[in-house]
């Protein structure tokens, strides 16, 4: 008789286990945005708010492996909000600069055509009539 895979009589019965009231669901552990804040901290600096805000998603991860979930909860807030900050003020910043750039270009050129008859004005007769 070959006895080298299990027999229906031998599998594991399934387990019987209840849910969860929902007294005793526990909330899911607050997110640190390390990913996000290491990313603000090499490609977008801006007033070194990514530095900032990668401090506080370390201080919420090490709340977070220690336990104190609460305050795991604040870190976590304050590098949400030093990262969207820094994310705002590096896409903002640089599209504030084109708008001025390609503005103050359009404007000088309009301006050089307004001005091209001054410069083309005869102020005094030419040197022929002179003489």
């Amino acid at each position: 008789m070959d006895t080298s895979y299990p027999r229906e009589d031998y599998l594991p019965a399934p387990s019987h286990k209840r849910d969860p009231s929902p007294a005793t669901l526990i909330p899911p552990p607050p997110r640190d945005h390390l990913v996000w804040s290491i990313f603000n901290t090499i490609y977008m600096n801006f007033c070194c708010l990514g530095f900032v805000a990668l401090a506080f998603s370390v201080k919420a991860r090490d709340r977070k492996v220690c336990g104190d979930v609460e305050a795991a909860r604040r870190f976590s807030s304050k590098a949400k909000c030093y990262n969207a900050l820094a994310t705002a003020g590096s896409v903002l910043l640089p599209l504030l600069l084109a708008a001025l750039v390609i503005t103050g270009v359009l404007h000088l050129s309009k301006l050089a055509q307004e001005s091209v008859g001054f410069f083309t004005y005869q102020f005094s007769p030419s040197d022929e009539e002179d003489k």
